[in-house]
């Protein structure tokens, strides 16, 4: 499996460069609950669709040659409008499969970005199926969300920035669904820095694959299932995995609202269940820094409706 070197994630930033934001970060005067350690954010929330995934998306279709006119993702939502969005800046038509369980108002955002939408029946690695089966016959370019090489590097360039932004970072936090983010932020760091990823009880890919010593299948249900739904972590993941992430932690299903409600409550940030596992982390004491850690916590999605957080 090849995994990205700092040169393809460099690549890829200069490809997709004008496309995406440079996100800023938030620095926490008095930390994350009573946690101990100082906790800068990664706020990539802010990327046009509300989440990172928009780095792969244009990262991928960028780097297609020659340009396609077609192109296909399956996706829990984030990746699949990350998709949409950047097709139709390029002048690209999209399909997308998605799963039933996806929020409507994730899909009505990719049939509002012109993307021919297929609602499936199940979680991710069944819209994942059909989107194969419906790629046999047509004539497209494939896009996977977490587990292809120009997706990875494309998300690693996030962890480029955070690099020069969060500078004195020891650890970074970060969540995980496939592993497409985790892999590309295992890419730019490897061993620079303390890698944790965070899942949740119900979404356990990476956290079952390390205790098994290999990528498996398991069920997945719960409040993030939408972003962190893949039945099995990526190769590209995982391989990253086994070299540079020192820690996998879950949180449930209570601790992950508890965090996004925090988020509200002290930072006004209305933040997806997904993106909020690594504050959960943090309050529940899933992950326990040292009082002098300095902890980067990536911020990915945004794509939550504010009423379910906000009261």
């Amino acid at each position: 499996m090849t995994i990205p070197e700092r040169s393809d994630i460099e690549t890829a930033a200069d490809r997709i460069s004008g496309h995406i934001r440079r996100t800023p970060v938030l620095e926490l005067v008095h930390g994350v609950g009573g946690a101990a350690g100082k906790v800068t954010f990664k706020l990539d929330l802010l990327q046009p669709t509300g989440s990172f995934k928009v780095r792969g998306a244009f990262a991928r279709l960028l780097a297609a040659d020659p340009r396609p006119a077609r192109v296909v993702a399956a996706s829990g939502g984030n990746f699949g409008l990350a998709v949409a969005h950047a097709a139709a800046e390029l002048g690209i038509a999209a399909d997308i499969f998605v799963p039933e369980s996806s929020p409507p108002a994730k899909i009505e955002r990719l049939r509002e970005r012109g993307a021919s939408v297929h609602v499936i029946p199940g979680h991710y690695a069944e819209a994942l199926d059909a989107s194969e089966v419906w790629n046999q016959s047509n004539e497209a370019l494939f896009a996977h969300a977490y587990d292809q090489f120009d997706v990875v590097a494309g998300q690693g360039t996030c962890a480029m920035e955070m690099a020069t932004q969060i500078s004195t970072a020891d650890t970074v936090l970060v969540a995980v669904g496939g592993g497409g983010l985790i892999g590309g932020i295992g890419s730019w760091y490897r061993d620079d820095i303390r890698i944790i990823g965070v899942e949740t009880e119900g979404t356990p890919t990476l956290y079952s694959a390390r205790r098994a010593g290999e990528p498996v299948d398991v069920d997945v249900d719960g409040l993030a299932v939408s972003s962190l739904g893949s039945r099995r972590v990526g190769a590209i993941a995982w391989e990253v995995s086994r070299r540079w992430i020192d820690q996998s932690v879950l949180v449930s299903d209570q601790a992950t609202a508890g965090a996004q409600r925090w988020l509200w409550d002290n930072c006004r940030l209305a933040v997806e269940p997904g993106a909020a596992t690594p504050v959960a982390a943090l309050l529940s004491g899933a992950y326990e820094p040292e009082s002098d850690e300095h902890l980067a916590v990536l911020l990915c999605g945004a794509n939550v409706d504010p009423g379910t957080v906000a009261p």
